[in-house]
């Protein structure tokens, strides 16, 4: 495992690409916070092995995403990822990649990484005063943080950050749930376990707050 170099440092930032997601915002985002770190957009197992922090983001359908997360061999990368402890932080329907299973598409399975299900928020939600709530759930909503975790650091609690999805994460381990958020449920906002991050909002659209994780990310140690 590369040391990482410390803030403002020159890390390498692996950001996977399999076809799903606006990855160049996430770089954008990430040159941002730290200018001096060697960021790539890339599909390379071998540049996802050199890299000494990854970025494992993802949008659109689960079926489609697993198959090319499967095709391209980055369900090894990602584990062989995780098991040499590299941090890596996974966006939106990366975190939900790295469940068990999911409901979207009639029932996929996932990479198992993380335990727990990703649950379709359903049709007709209403919320507790009768409001019609609107699936995809779109737009920012508040996280409370329920871990002490150097990715908040800097982060006030209840902070917005911006959502877009259908599906939610039901954690198999309440334990590793950094994040919660509320919306006709209360669901997983962001998990953690060990040199892994997992959050279901996007940090590169989430203004201070979501740049300040990232911020956080490119100087972790990969450390609960």
């Amino acid at each position: 495992m590369t040391t990482p170099t410390g803030a403002g440092g020159s890390d390498s930032i692996a950001v996977i690409d399999y076809g799903m997601g606006n990855l160049h915002s996430v770089a954008s985002a990430l040159a941002h916070v730290a200018p001096r770190a060697r960021v790539r957009i890339t599909a390379e197992r071998d540049e996802i092995a050199a890299a000494d922090r990854i970025i494992f983001p993802g949008v659109g359908a689960i079926r489609d995403c697993m198959g090319e997360i499967r095709r391209l061999g980055f369900d090894t990368a990602v584990g062989d990822a995780v098991a040499a402890g590299k941090p890596i932080l996974a966006i939106c329907v990366g975190l939900q990649a790295l469940m068990q299973h999911s409901e979207e598409n009639g029932g996929v399975d996932c990479l198992g990484i993380l335990p727990g299900r990703v649950r379709f928020f359903g049709r007709d939600l209403r919320a507790a005063d009768g409001r019609h709530l609107k699936v995809p759930h779109m737009g920012w909503n508040q996280v409370e943080q329920t871990l002490d975790h150097p990715l908040w650091h800097g982060i006030a609690q209840h902070s917005r950050f911006y959502f877009v999805h259908s599906y939610y994460v039901e954690a198999g381990d309440a334990s590793q749930v950094a994040g919660r958020c509320h919306y006709h449920c209360d669901f997983a906002a962001a998990l953690a376990r060990d040199n892994l991050f997992a959050v279901q909002f996007h940090p590169e659209k989430s203004h201070t707050a979501g740049l300040q994780l990232l911020q956080n990310f490119t100087t972790w140690q990969g450390q609960c």
